[in-house]
């Protein structure tokens, strides 16, 4: 799945994690001194935020453009010599890109959330009917925001665009890996439906999940020094009384909680979705074989695949109830929680309109994107399901110990067929080959 596409997986991803953290590290530490240096990060106008389209080319964000090229180029270039790759343009300089317009995405929102401010305190202030401002005043802020927006549709549209070919080149990888081994691999059972049909769901899944993923951290690292900036406003929480960055504090206290919740209450659904796949597998393969065979699909043996199709479905019905339950009331108390915690400093007459829309908005990013477990979840599910059945393929024809998950089900199915998994098959692709269901005897099929 990734060492057909990443150079050497295994260090490649911890390499990103640690290469991205240290410039984010750096970038807010030391990023506008080393910057100032350089002749950029010069002094920005302090008190109200920028508004407007000027605020993609302050000197600050010129410099960052400067910073992110020079820091994600010396990554590129560091594998392209360490580690060449036959898809590496797509894989790392392609990643780079997508961090890069996710990332600017994420700033078109912080941009829309500045104008909210003098937006919101010029409709407060219109509402008084004391003459103060105009029709003009607010034409121009809406003018504006129209600004905004068209970038905002335009990066979305470029983003969507690239990661729909990136995602394809990732299934294209895989599918030549797969196929390249295929002499190997095609007694395996299932080997058709792993290397169409979870090549193809993987990718699709990664294009929406993938982009959501990296969305969801490029809004904290943009939203999360705003909320904290904006906590200055909120001294105060019910019951709680007044701590250091209150606002702040609560979203994290709040998103940690309904993350862990949600994790707990939804353990056990991957292993379900898993086996799901496989009992399914199972009576798909018996109504094929009946077409060609009529002592095939006979209707004992179909009534008792059927009622194992019944049984883990129903289960998964189940566990997906008391899953939906938790995550319906979390979300439902998500949608007033903010409110709850600002009524102290609403009554208290310590923000404006503006700057009330501004703390709603700021702390919805933050709080969706601490969330992204919370939102995802079934997707993920799935997802993981997918990851299992394609590392199981892959442990077959690698020779490879197959996963406990696996073992259990080979055991499931007979001695024979576990054998034939665990050893070569004699003139059969080689090593890690099995023998195909056709010629698994009758009964150990039906167990």
């Amino acid at each position: 799945m990734f060492e057909s596409f990443f150079p050497k997986p295994k260090v490649f991803f911890p390499s990103v994690l640690l290469w991205a953290g240290l410039g984010i590290l750096i970038w807010y530490t030391v990023g506008d001194s080393v910057g100032a240096a350089l002749g950029f990060a010069l002094p920005e106008p302090e008190g109200e935020p920028i508004v407007g389209l000027s605020y993609f080319y302050t000197s600050s964000f010129l410099w960052f453009y400067v910073f992110y090229t020079v820091w994600s180029g010396a990554f590129t270039a560091f594998w392209f010599f360490v580690a060449p790759h036959k898809w590496q343009w797509w894989s790392i300089v392609g990643s780079a890109f997508i961090l890069f317009t996710t990332y600017f995405g994420v700033q078109v929102s912080v941009a829309i959330n500045n104008w909210r401010r003098p937006f919101f305190d010029q409709f407060q202030q219109a509402l008084t009917g004391d003459g103060s401002v105009t029709s003009a005043d607010l034409y121009g802020l809406m003018l504006i925001f129209a600004q905004i927006a068209l970038i905002s549709m335009a990066i979305f549209v470029v983003t969507r665009f690239f990661v729909s070919h990136y995602v394809f080149r990732w299934r294209t990888a895989m599918n030549d890996f797969y196929m390249e081994r295929w002499p190997r691999v095609r007694h395996i059972e299932g080997a058709s439906q792993r290397v169409q049909e979870d090549t193809m769901r993987f990718a699709s899944i990664m294009e929406g999940l993938g982009v959501a993923f990296v969305d969801a951290v490029m809004t904290l690292v943009a939203f999360l020094p705003v909320l904290w900036s904006l906590s200055q406003y909120v001294t105060e929480l019910p019951l709680v009384g007044e701590i250091p960055h209150a606002l702040f504090t609560a979203l994290i206290v709040w998103a940690a909680f309904g993350t862990g919740l949600l994790a707990i209450v939804g353990i056990k659904l991957p292993g379900l979705e898993f086996k799901n796949q496989r009992v399914e597998a199972a009576y798909r393969k018996e109504l094929v074989y009946g077409e060609d065979s009529a002592e095939r699909a006979q209707p004992a043996t179909v009534v008792e695949l059927f009622e194992n199709v019944r049984k883990n479905y129903f289960r998964l019905y189940f566990h997906y109830m008391y899953f939906n339950i938790a995550r319906g009331l979390y979300i439902q108390a998500d949608n007033i929680y903010v409110n709850i915690l600002l009524i102290p400093t609403i009554v208290a007459g310590k923000i404006t309109l503006g700057i009330w829309q501004q703390i709603l908005t700021a702390f919805g990013q933050v709080s969706s994107s601490f969330q992204f477990l919370v939102n995802s979840w079934t997707t993920i599910v799935e997802l993981i399901s997918i990851y299992k059945r394609l590392h199981a393929f892959e442990a077959v024809f690698r020779g490879e110990e197959l996963p406990e998950l696996d073992r259990n089900y080979l055991s499931s199915q007979g001695d024979g067929f576990a054998q034939h998994i665990a050893d070569p098959a004699p003139g059969r692709g080689g090593p890690g080959a099995v023998q195909s269901v056709e010629e698994q005897t009758f009964d150990d099929l039906k167990k």
